[in-house]
């Protein structure tokens, strides 16, 4: 075997080891943690409302609880906030409203909207910033770069406490809040957004105002 051949063999081997060793490296790095999706709660666990979820509304003596899993991106949650706003003028002394965050994964942004919103929250300002996402989600919405600042500059127009701000969407904690919702949500087998549980049961989103009222008077008549 000449020398030339030897050393071609050689590097050969070598190349083979170094692409198994990279192919297993592939395989078995861990995903980034902020990108991953939360794992489901065990069967039974997940609830459609718990404690510390947010209310919009939260009536003394409530007859009902309307909740919605919904990410700040999603079109579809976009078109039914009006909705939503209507039904809790009218309904707000008599049914909980609940809102409980579901960013999905198509979604550049909704991560992020959804931190910005908790960040908020943390200063009593949850209802301000849920309001003023949807308010703008269309010069934010669907774009593939990050839109951090553009909703830093929103929590600056509410007045809040920017340092504080900071500090709660830098905190892991927040982002867990998020991922606690999500959690939940994929427990009770929530696959789009927006997604309503009226009483704790799943139903189809109605497709206009009047319906969804006529589906919650007749809750309520119940």
């Amino acid at each position: 075997m000449t020398t030339l051949r030897k050393n071609l063999l050689a590097l050969a081997a070598v190349l083979a080891v170094l692409g198994a060793a990279f192919a297993t490296f592939l395989l078995v790095k861990p995903e980034d943690p902020a990108a991953a999706a939360p794992s489901p709660p065990a069967a039974g666990e997940a609830r459609a409302v718990r404690e510390d979820s947010h209310r919009l509304t939260d009536p003394q003596r409530s007859e009902l609880t309307l909740v919605e899993f919904l990410d700040f991106e999603c079109e579809s949650c976009g078109a039914v906030h009006p909705t939503v706003e209507k039904l809790r003028q009218e309904y707000g002394d008599r049914v909980t409203f609940v809102v409980r965050y579901f960013p999905l994964p198509g979604h550049r942004n909704s991560r992020t909207a959804a931190v910005a919103v908790e960040a908020a929250a943390r200063q009593g300002r949850f209802e301000d910033m849920y309001k003023k996402l949807f308010a703008t989600q269309k010069e934010w919405g669907e774009s593939q770069d990050s839109k951090a600042d553009v909703f830093r500059a929103h929590a600056e127009q509410l007045g809040l406490d920017m340092a504080a701000y900071d500090a709660s969407v830098a905190d892991p904690a927040t982002e867990e809040r998020v991922k606690a919702d999500q959690r939940d949500g994929m427990g009770l087998n929530v696959q789009g957004t927006p997604t309503f549980f009226l009483d704790g049961r799943p139903i189809r989103t109605p497709p206009t105002y009047e319906a969804f009222k006529a589906l919650i008077d007749g809750e309520l008549a119940r």
